[in-house]
């Protein structure tokens, strides 16, 4: 199945995994991948870390996806990897039936000042793929509606999303976004430079205020809008939510009605981007699927029947 001709016909839900670190996680994730498949997804994706330092747990995580019925994406990162290297993982990937990938540059390491392999960029690697396998690996790209954090300008990373339909890629997995307007006037100067790609958009969950707040600022430098930052004032834990023993004695409750505030929040950014006619909603689930399921209850992303 072609992902990309897929969601020119309608709009695709799928959700986004990691390989866990304990066997305990591991356990546990096929009972959730199966929960999230009742809602019928038309993939899941499985995060990949740098050098493949987790391949292995990755192609155990894409074999639970493949045996339950769904298409899995593998994420692949330039990070630490030759060219023969990323040859030889990827036909062992195609050799277990895995033939969808997102190609990534990945985020660098603590410490580095740049991939550490053969390629330096996922345009790169996107041409490379596609040279090497032609059309057997039908392949994902990141595009980032604020503007990648390393990039020079929002124009200039826009023509490197061109570059990469122009190498080879087939549709876009957008990172988080929650400035609305921003992704209006990015989605309309994707167009306007002759990008064509089917856009997927990603939608982390908000359900805890260290995870909402570490996630925008540690990679994404991502805009927090005035009604996001409310939920997180009015629910804030002192001293700060990353404490672990905090001292606020309502704690427990501001955790509580921030997980409603953010449900919420996340439902009515669904809603908004699907009257945009985006192309497919892409959950990271955290390796959870009671929340993400809720979501898709509640907002009728899905039905059952």
């Amino acid at each position: 199945m072609k992902l990309s001709e897929a969601m020119r016909n309608k709009m695709l839900v799928s959700f986004e995994l990691f390989p866990p670190k304990t066997d305990k996680g591991m356990e546990n994730l096929p009972g959730t991948i199966e929960h999230l498949c009742k809602y019928r997804p038309e993939y899941i994706s499985c995060t990949y870390g740098a050098g493949g330092t987790n391949v292995g747990k990755n192609m155990d995580v894409c074999k639970m996806i493949q045996n339950a019925g769904t298409i899995p994406v593998t994420h692949f990162t330039c990070i630490g990897n030759t060219a023969e290297g990323i040859k030889e993982q990827l036909q062992n990937y195609l050799d277990n039936g895995i033939d969808h990938m997102l190609a990534l540059r990945g985020d660098l390491p603590f410490g580095w000042t740049g991939t550490g392999g053969d390629f330096a960029y996922a345009t790169d690697l996107v041409a490379y793929v596609r040279k090497e396998f032609g059309d057997k690996i039908e392949i994902a790209v990141a595009g980032s509606p604020e503007g990648h954090i390393a990039c020079r300008s929002l124009e200039s990373d826009i023509a490197v999303l061109k570059q990469k339909q122009d190498n080879g890629a087939d549709y876009i997995m957008t990172q988080l976004c929650w400035d609305m307007e921003q992704f209006k006037r990015w989605l309309d100067a994707i167009r306007t430079a002759g990008i064509t790609m089917p856009v997927d958009v990603g939608i982390m969950p908000i359900l805890d205020q260290a995870a909402t707040i570490n996630m925008a600022l540690s990679r994404n430098g991502c805009v927090m809008p005035r009604k996001l930052c409310e939920i997180i004032s009015k629910n804030w834990i002192f001293p700060n939510p990353f404490d672990k023993d905090p001292f606020d004695a309502a704690a427990d409750e501001k955790k509580a009605a921030f997980k409603e505030a953010g449900i919420e929040y996340t439902i009515s950014q669904i809603d908004e981007y699907r009257a945009l006619g985006v192309n497919g909603i892409h959950l990271y689930a955290l390796n959870k699927w009671k929340d993400v399921s809720e979501i898709i209850d509640r907002c009728g992303l899905r039905t059952l029947v």
